[in-house]
């Protein structure tokens, strides 16, 4: 049964200045969210079953002939790149940004076997489609394990590699015990808005909070209020156990292309760590200490440290992302 659509309150922090916005349903493909740029479809066949691919494709007005792939996080899709989408293009970048299979606009299916592999393979179809040959890539969050994978399998598309507080970059396994799917799938379907705030204000802000974050939560908790969550909520699990068991920190060794790690070190983004104590929790998610370790092991890694700033430095810090950012790109 559809869920009584909810009155949220929300305190302009620091203002004390109250008002009221309404949570409304969101269905599985989003429809009628604008993404502030045109939406196309990629439609192809994965594991013996139909599947469309929502990405938007940006050309600017003044081409220097490069590309950009942007690989969204986890809670997340291709709308929260709007104004890196506009920083690249006006430099004249054209700048591809897909929702993955799960993922925003893109199919929810009822089944899939989801791998970093399967998702990077699904973008070079993408690519291929639209006739990208080379192109940098950048991936923020769970995007930047899917971007690492990508810039492994295909380095001789992957000019170069922008990894943005990317998760992965510690091996939860040896930390955490292991979460079944069916465990994920009850905690997906258990939440709704507070709790998806608290989240990411916890793990994403360090505890900070800015009413124009509550963007991205409202779009994962109207998806809670549609009668087709559990779908949604499915998928989200399946990609949950994708990424605590398949990780890339092995791997940034065997890198080859120019790799730069952007990275807010107030960050404390990790996977399970309400499943630990309180001693093993502090040493989770440190990305002040785990950009710079990982950023030695790739041979042609560069690190951009931002002072004070958590997970989402292209939506906390934007200009200084953008001074991290495209001295690189146009190197």
């Amino acid at each position: 049964m559809l869920r009584i659509v909810k009155i949220i309150v929300l305190l302009w922090m620091g203002t004390g200045t109250a008002f009221a916005a309404p949570l409304k349903p969101l269905d599985p493909e989003l429809g009628g969210y604008p993404y502030g740029y045109a939406v196309h479809s990629y439609r192809f066949t994965s594991q013996n079953q139909p599947m469309q691919m929502a990405y938007v494709d940006v050309r600017p007005e003044r081409p220097n002939g490069k590309n950009v792939l942007l690989l969204h996080g986890k809670n997340f899709n291709a709308a929260y790149w709007k104004t890196t989408i506009a920083l690249l293009t006006s430099l004249g970048f054209r700048v591809i940004a897909p929702d993955q299979i799960g993922f925003g606009k893109s199919t929810k299916p009822g089944y899939y076997h989801y791998t970093f592999q399967q998702l990077a393979l699904n973008t070079k179809g993408l690519l291929e489609q639209l006739g990208v040959e080379k192109t940098a890539v950048l991936g923020h969050s769970m995007g930047g394990m899917l971007a690492t994978r990508f810039a492994l399998m295909y380095p001789e598309t992957t000019e170069k590699l922008v990894l943005l507080n990317p998760i992965g970059l510690e091996d939860w396994k040896l930390k955490v015990p292991y979460v079944p799917v069916d465990t994920w799938y009850g905690g997906e379907l258990k939440k709704d808005y507070d709790a998806i705030r608290r989240y990411q204000q916890a793990s994403y802000y360090d505890g900070k909070w800015k009413p124009e974050y509550d963007e991205w939560v409202n779009i994962l908790a109207g998806w809670t209020l549609h009668e087709a969550y559990p779908k949604i909520a499915w998928n989200a699990a399946l990609t949950y156990d994708m990424i605590f068991t398949q990780p890339v920190v092995y791997e940034f060794k065997a890198l080859r292309v120019p790799t730069l790690l952007i990275i807010g070190t107030r960050d404390r983004t990790a996977l399970g760590k309400n499943l630990v104590s309180d001693e093993v929790r502090a040493t989770m998610g440190r990305y002040d200490r785990l950009g710079r370790e990982v950023a030695a092991q790739i041979p042609h890694g560069e690190l951009a440290e931002i002072e004070g700033i958590g997970h989402l430095p292209h939506i906390e810090a934007f200009e200084r992302f953008r001074a991290a950012l495209v001295p690189f790109l146009q190197r």
